[in-house]
């Protein structure tokens, strides 16, 4: 079925704020959440609407949390999300680290005590409108295996990174450090599907093409696959260091689950989940205009590449600007099982899809 962008902005936002949050929260987190659908990132979109519902009937997210800064320096802060929903938290925490560029050149804000964010990307973003540099990161539940583990200690752990152009379309790089995010392993079920090689392995460490392999007690793995993967386990150990180590926030095996059935470790190492913003101001490095004009030209370098035969040279963040244009116009497509689990929601709340 498919929806207008519009039609599911009204119901999600009226879902929030049956939840308690106030009206610049939910407007805020709806926008937040939806920018995966646009953007066709529908793992982490609209389907997890019905996750933070769990999670805030099982107490563990704060509908009207007092998001605040509790150590700083001129460019660097912490903040503390009081355990409220990412998708209100990161987007007030890049504000901090903007601010900070303005005065200081550059923004670094580390957050502990909060939830699933949504999108990097979202967070990346919000600094290309002041001619800033944006980088978001997050950890995550522990579902990934590092190199040759059968323990599951990190997160999906994404990172993303988007740089203002002039003519040409920002560069927006949005990844996680896995091979794919869990998301897709969702999609997968959903669908009936088999996995590719090197997303998951079984719960004794074989290659496995099963999408429930990880509900099994399995893993996802690594970026990188059987020759690479150090190199994804790297990353996602950076992202854990850099949102929750630095922070105060939850890490490796003990960040909490986004599902609600889980329960958090009894004996936690932090607040909640970790996030880390930050903001570079362009001119900080060189002039705004002078940078982007450079930008247009490394851009059209690249788009201009050869290719090999059916295919073209896509920069960071085609696919999702060229996804989220369509589906403003056309609607945003949702499988029938997350419009069943968007309807029961509708239902607790007396929203109708």
């Amino acid at each position: 079925m498919t929806f207008s962008y519009s039609q599911l902005f009204t119901f999600t936002e009226s879902v929030f704020l049956a939840m308690g949050c106030p009206a610049e929260d939910a407007t805020l987190a709806t926008e937040t959440l939806l920018s995966a659908d646009l953007r066709g990132v529908d793992s982490h979109g609209v389907a997890r609407l019905v996750g933070y519902v769990r999670l805030w009937e099982a107490g563990r997210i704060n509908a009207t949390p007092r998001v605040g800064v509790t150590y700083e320096t001129p460019s660097t802060a912490v903040v503390d999300g009081d355990g409220g929903l990412g998708l209100v938290v990161g987007p007030r925490a890049m504000r901090v680290a903007i601010e900070k560029a303005r005065q200081a050149g550059t923004g670094w804000v580390s957050v502990k005590n909060s939830n699933h964010f949504g999108i990097a990307g979202y967070h990346a973003m919000l600094p290309l409108a002041h001619d800033m540099i944006g980088i978001a990161m997050t950890n995550a539940s522990p579902l990934v295996a590092p190199t040759f583990s059968l323990d599951r200690l990190l997160g999906t752990n994404p990172i993303a990174v988007a740089v203002p152009a002039g003519e040409q379309s920002d560069f927006v790089l949005d990844m996680a450090t896995t091979t794919a995010a869990n998301g897709k392993l969702e999609i997968a079920q959903r669908k009936g599907l088999p996995l590719p090689e090197g997303w998951a392995q079984t719960a004794d460490g074989q290659p496995s093409t099963d999408a429930n392999a990880v509900k099994n007690g399995g893993a996802l793995l690594p970026l990188g696959g059987a020759t690479g993967s150090h190199k994804g386990y790297g990353l996602g150990a950076v992202v854990d260091i850099f949102s929750a180590v630095l922070s105060g926030a939850n890490y490796g095996p003990w960040v909490p689950p986004f599902v609600a059935f889980l329960q958090p470790s009894a004996n936690p190492v932090g607040q909640g989940l970790g996030h880390f913003f930050g903001a570079m101001r362009v001119d900080a490095f060189r002039p705004a205009d002078e940078f982007k004009a450079h930008m247009d030209n490394w851009i059209s370098t690249f788009r201009q590449a050869q290719a090999v035969e059916g295919k073209k040279v896509l920069i960071p963040g085609d696919p999702e600007r060229e996804m989220a244009a369509h589906r403003l116009l056309d609607g945003i497509p949702l499988l029938d099982a997350v419009v069943k689990d968007l309807e029961g929601v509708g239902a607790k709340f007396g929203v109708k899809l």
